[in-house]
């Protein structure tokens, strides 16, 4: 089996996973969740995410469940399951999502500056400049990709005083009629919102570098909870905002929101929330790559650094010859709806496994 050692001097306290797992799933799509989400589900949408939050929570139960059969990482679990070659073959898709998860996210945020800001800027600019922060980060170990997430996740909860800021604004005679969508219709809408909080997925890397790893449960359920709250709070003052039609129309309502806010020393508040958003995505961009070039270093014996410049070189490359438009269609269409699917089977059937294989050892 690939086993994996870690020395207890690059490990972090089990506290730290609330932030590893907050910080990732608050990012990129807290922009945008509420126009999908009104689509299907409307002024049902705050069923949407509990489900998704209830369904996330079960996937964390799992984890730790293959975790406490196999300590080690999803590497470690693939091998005993499948063996060798089989087990690399799942790594290796594993390895293969958490690229496109990041390189999406990168390319996200790049599409939201050109739109908002600096249109006229190269893509393949603004993502060299992202990718040097996340070499850097990425190559001072876990502690500091942990270390970046836990203080990027400290000083944005200043940003929640808008959606505050936009209650005297709000009809909230908009949140009504509530129970008015078929299961279906919220089931869509849980599938759409579980895409925005993604992120969780992380800990089937970094597992093995959390001290007394069992422990953190609680927190990793912590950080889902916080992040379920956010995103119901998010939500309910957009459909109070925004008349519904205009919701499902309205690209980045979280963006447009801000842009109503006036002080007497800023003119374009929205400026300040889209640069501020770049410390808020920064865990986002980091732990997506470190779990890639990690798992390419698990499966291939090959230094860490290696996959990070490779990787670095596609994104830049998809920067220059792709849209970021049409890059993000093309994920968004073909990649990530069998995101969440694959997750929500695989790890159940990856358990089941794990304890038959088990089994037929004692027996």
């Amino acid at each position: 089996m690939n086993q994996v050692n870690i020395d207890e001097k690059y490990k972090v306290l089990p506290f730290y996973v609330f932030f590893l797992i907050h910080g990732m799933q608050t990012g990129l799509g807290a922009l945008s969740f509420q126009r999908e989400l009104a689509k299907f589900a409307g002024t049902d949408g705050w069923i949407s995410i509990l489900l998704a939050g209830l369904l996330i929570h079960i996937l964390i139960w799992l984890m730790y469940k293959i975790f406490k059969m196999v300590p080690g990482d999803i590497i470690s679990a693939n091998d005993y399951a499948f063996g060798k070659w089989v087990g690399n073959f799942f790594s290796l898709l594993f390895i293969l999502y958490f690229f496109v998860l990041g390189t999406t996210i990168i390319v996200g945020y790049i599409r939201v500056i050109h739109v908002w800001m600096f249109d006229d800027v190269p893509s393949w600019a603004l993502a060299s400049v992202f990718l040097i922060l996340i070499y850097s980060i990425n190559t001072g170990g876990f502690r500091t990709v942990t270390g970046i997430t836990f203080l990027t996740v400290l000083v944005s909860y200043w940003l929640l005083f808008f959606p505050f800021y936009t209650i005297k604004y709000s009809d909230f005679t908009g949140l009504l009629p509530m129970f008015d969508h078929s299961i279906l219709d919220i089931l869509k809408g849980t599938k759409s919102i579980s895409l925005t909080l993604l992120g969780f997925e992380m800990l089937l890397m970094y597992y093995p570098f959390i001290k007394d790893a069992e422990t953190s449960q609680k927190y990793a359920h912590g950080g889902v909870i916080t992040t379920t709250i956010l995103a119901l709070l998010v939500y309910f003052v957009s459909i109070a905002f925004y008349p519904l039609k205009l919701l499902t129309l309205t690209l980045w309502p979280t963006l447009t929101m801000t842009s109503i806010i006036e002080l007497p020393f800023i003119q374009r508040f929205e400026y300040i929330t889209i640069s501020w958003w770049a410390v808020i995505i920064i865990p986002n961009m980091v732990i997506p790559l470190w779990a890639a070039s990690r798992g390419i270093k698990r499966v291939f014996n090959v230094k860490q650094k290696y996959p990070l410049w490779i990787m670095s070189i596609i994104i830049i490359l998809i920067n220059i010859f792709f849209y970021d438009g049409d890059i993000l269609y093309i994920v968004n269409k073909i990649i990530n709806p069998y995101s969440v699917g694959f997750i929500v089977l695989y790890l159940p059937i990856l358990l089941v496994v794990m304890k038959t294989k088990k089994k037929l050892k004692r027996s």
